[in-house]
This record gives structure tokens, sequence and C-alpha cells, in this order.
């Protein structure tokens, strides 16, 4: 980070105080473009649950794109923060839809989804009978079980149904009085093995040609009065965290070769539900030390954030965030700690700072914007950070 970039974490450290979580929207705009320019013929869901802050949905709404929800409380939030917004033109029906993407969902919150007629996904029987008796006018999308060989968060052992059972379910919606609007699937976040959207995108081709032949019709009626069957290719889109990390350039040219490949026909709405690519490197974090002591001869720094907060990702996202020293010095392997009272509130023992830093001293961490301050809690009586938006 250059000279000018740390002076502007200090002013706003000094402004509001610390820990501070900084959002810079224009970042989030430049990554949404990205998205858009490289997938063009897919509609972004932007994931909330990987940062569900509400100035975050109306940037993203203004941009153009959907939503992707997994509960209800999740739901109402973009619900009441885009209800105001002038109806934008939209270039198909389908983009003003919200997509509930969670398979599993009590049956008093689908009686509340119900009024509003929006997309679920669905992977088992019981699931479908619950659906019919509490929501049988939202749409329905069949997520299916794929590959997640190589992904950072494993999806596939909680959900999706077995591809071979995949035209069965659609049997029983379609006995159910139900419809299928079309296949989803996810191939693990953070995902560096691109062969797994290739080994999904063969499966739903499949899927959906036996279902052709046995005279199931997938799909919803679009504006003009055609037939088109939704294709919701998930998340996972990769974010270089680390130079290692596959580009999403690369991705997109697979995809889009693949879907034009496999599903040649005008009658497949692609979507898709990008979240960590969306918000991962447009947020950062300014932390204090506020303790120091040596262990083991190791420098050790106390910090006022920790895995309780914002760094539960790396619990719950298996993803390490870096810190960097505000002031420039000679750098030595130290160990960073929360503030809790918990050992287990243990940032990093082997981050790369200056061994000379005193109590007060500025940290920050990049790209620290996905699964993280989305999963703060008030452990010890420790509140989350501020947030702090710029560009907006």
């Amino acid at each position: 980070m250059i000279e000018k970039q740390k002076k502007q974490l200090t002013k706003i450290a000094e402004e509001h105080g610390t820990p501070v979580f900084i959002i810079d929207h224009e970042k989030i705009r430049e990554n949404y473009r990205e998205f858009r320019e490289k997938l063009p013929d897919v509609q972004a869901y932007f994931a909330v649950k990987a940062n569900s802050n509400p100035e975050i949905i109306k940037t993203m709404y203004n941009m153009g794109a959907s939503f992707d929800v997994a509960s209800f409380p999740e739901f109402m939030l973009v619900h009441d923060n885009i209800k105001h917004f002038p109806q934008k033109e939209r270039q198909d029906f389908i983009w003003d839809k919200i997509i509930y993407a969670n398979t599993i969902k009590p049956a008093e919150v689908l009686a509340k989804l119900n009024e509003y007629k929006i997309l679920v996904t669905f992977d088992n029987v019981e699931e479908l009978k619950k659906i019919k008796k509490h929501a049988p006018d939202v749409g329905l999308v069949l997520r299916i079980r794929v590959p997640n060989t190589g992904s950072m968060v494993e999806l596939s052992s909680k959900f999706g149904a077995h591809p071979g059972e995949a035209v069965d379910l659609i049997s029983e919606a379609v006995n159910l009085g139900l419809g299928v609007e079309g296949i989803s699937f996810h191939v693990g976040s953070q995902c560096n093995n691109f062969d797994n959207y290739s080994q999904a995108l063969n499966f739903a081709s499949s899927i959906f040609k036996e279902a052709e032949l046995r005279n199931y019709q997938i799909g919803f009626i679009d504006k003009e009065g055609k037939r088109r069957k939704i294709l919701d290719i998930g998340g996972g889109f990769p974010v270089k965290y680390t130079p290692d990390v596959k580009s999403f350039s690369a991705l997109s040219e697979i995809l889009n070769s693949e879907i034009k490949r496999m599903f040649p026909n005008e009658d497949i709405q692609v979507i898709a539900e990008p979240g960590r690519f969306i918000v991962a490197t447009a947020c950062t974090l300014v932390t204090k030390i506020i303790g120091k002591a040596v262990r083991d001869g190791k420098t050790c720094y106390y910090l006022n954030d920790g895995v309780y907060h914002t760094f539960s990702g790396q619990v719950f996202d298996h993803q390490h965030y870096p810190l960097h020293s505000i002031k420039n010095g000679v750098k030595k392997v130290c160990a960073t700690f929360g503030p809790t009272c918990d050992a287990f509130d243990t940032i990093s023992l082997a981050d790369e700072l200056p061994d000379d830093l005193q109590i007060d001293d500025l940290l920050y961490a990049e790209k620290i914007g996905a699964y993280t301050i989305a999963s703060t809690t008030y452990f010890n009586g420790f509140p989350p950070p501020k947030v702090v938006h710029l560009n907006k």
C-alpha cells in the first residue's frame, strides 16, 4: 500500500476510532462491472450473506444486480432497502426476482415468502411437500450436487440432489402440481479448480435433456410469451487473495465457451450468485495495538479486533488476512491476538510486522470484505467495528 493510502487510513482511524471497517463502493462497482463485462450473458444475483451491509445492497441494486438470499431476515433486508427505489428498465423479468438459495426453509418462512413469488431452491422430496403446502406460488429451482474439489469452502456434503435423482425430483414436483423453472449448482466457495464448473454444466445439460425426453416442461414464460429455463451456476468465482489463485478472466473464458457449447439454444436464462467476488477486495480493516508482550522470544501484539469479530473469516471461511503496519520498519515474525479472554482468539502466529511497534500504533488488513464482518459477535462485550463508507 502506498504512503498516500496509509495516510487516508490513518485519517479515517483518527476521525472514527478503531477498529474501523472501510467499504469502498467504487471498488464494488468496479468488481461488478468486471463480472458483467466478462460474463455478459449472465445476470448477477449478489449473495447477500457475503456482506449484508444495507449500503452495499443499495449500490448493487443501482448497478442492476439481483439478489441471492439464504434467510428471511436477508430477504427483508433486500426488500426493505430497494422497495423505495424507482423501478428500473430490465432486460428480462427474471432480473426483478430474488432467489432464496437455501434449500432448507422453515414452514413459517415459506408461508411468508409465498406472496412475493420469488425463486426458491430445493433438493429433496420433503422440501417439495413443505413448498406445496405453504408456498405453492413461488418459482422452483432444483439444486444438484456437483464436485467441490479444490474449493476453499465445500458445500456439496450438505446441499444438492444427486444428479441421478434429479429428474425423479422434477417428476415429484410435477405430480404435486408445482412447476420447476430451472436447475442450480454451486461448485464451492473460492473455487480454484475450474473443472468443477465444466462437470456441473455437463450434469445440468444432461438433466435438462432427460427431463425433455420425459415430457417435463421446465422453465418460465417470459414477457414475450416464450418458455425459458433458468440455469443458476452459483458462486465460487475466485478472488486473488494470493498469486497462486487462478484468474477470473480464465474462468470466464471457460464458462462462456462451455455454456455456449452445452446450451446452444436461446431458451436458457443464466444467472449466478457472486458474493466474495464483489465485496472481498472492496473492504479494509484498520485496528489498533492495545497490548504488547514478548512470549518465547517472539513479539506479540494484542489488537482491538480478532477472530470473534472481523477476523471471523479465518475460522468460518478458512481465509487468512495478513496484517500490515501503517508505520514502516524492519519486519520480523510476530504473533497477533484479538482482544477477548479466549486463547482461540489468535489471529496469526506468523504475521510479518516491525517488532518495535508500540501501543496505539495502527495495523490494517486488506481484501477483508467477504464473510468477515457479516459474522461478527459481541463476545466478551466487544462490539463489531464501526463501518465507514467511501465513494457511495
